[in-house]
């Protein structure tokens, strides 16, 4: 075990960088360059929806606040998850594993409240209008990343329930804790961007953007 251990951390590359470690970090590129242009489209139109209802109406930032502090705390779980298996902890690796994949998973309910309140009770749906259609897209695809990220760790989970993780092992925990990071750094961004910037935007007409002809007698 020694021996395999050592082989493992002496891995000869020509960038210094584990291979797995190289392809995680290949791959969390291209996802910062799809989560910008989905980013990039949701404020180009953002408040052009000609029609509600708009972000002003139905965004909770109360609400997503604190999805958004159970996020954070994940990374927090995460950053332990890996500390513990370094240590060979196997007590702290199940409680922290399965401590952030718990977080991740409300951070989902979260989520699954809001889309359902948007939706049946607000009537915004995907293609109501642009608000609807970016909105729906930017949330819906970090929340399919969260899910990926909580099976992940859940699998890690089960693994390590079975005694297989360890310093020897500890590679396969630090590339789920890269993406884990990224994933809640991506919200961050998406968090400031859509709730805390642009929470309060109210459609073209309210913005100063009149999408119709100026009129040409004003009321009295």
């Amino acid at each position: 075990m020694a021996h395999a251990e050592t082989a493992h951390h002496a891995e000869a590359t020509t960038t210094g960088l584990n291979h797995r470690k190289l392809l995680m970090w290949i791959f969390l590129g291209s996802d910062c360059m799809l989560f910008g242009a989905l980013i990039a489209t949701y404020m180009v139109y953002r408040g052009q929806s000609i029609v509600g209802p708009y972000p002003v109406d139905i965004l909770n930032i109360p609400v997503t606040t604190i999805s958004t502090f159970v996020l954070l705390c994940s990374s927090f779980a995460m950053v332990q998850a890996l500390a513990a298996t370094n240590r060979n902890n196997q007590r702290g690796i199940k409680i922290w594993l399965l401590a952030t994949a718990l977080l991740g998973f409300t951070f989902l309910g979260f989520q699954v409240y809001e889309f359902y309140t948007f939706s049946v009770v607000e009537g915004l749906f995907i293609g109501t209008n642009l608000f609807g259609s970016t909105f729906f897209t930017l949330t819906g695809f970090h929340g399919a990343h969260v899910t990926l990220g909580v099976v992940w760790l859940v699998s890690l989970f089960i693994v390590a329930f079975k005694g297989r993780l360890g310093p020897s092992t500890a590679l396969d925990v630090e590339l789920a804790g890269l993406y884990w990071h990224f994933v809640d750094i991506v919200w961050i961004v998406i968090f400031t961007l859509v709730y805390l910037i642009g929470g309060y935007d109210a459609g073209p007409v309210a913005a100063g953007v009149l999408t119709g002809p100026i009129p040409s007698v004003l009321p009295v």
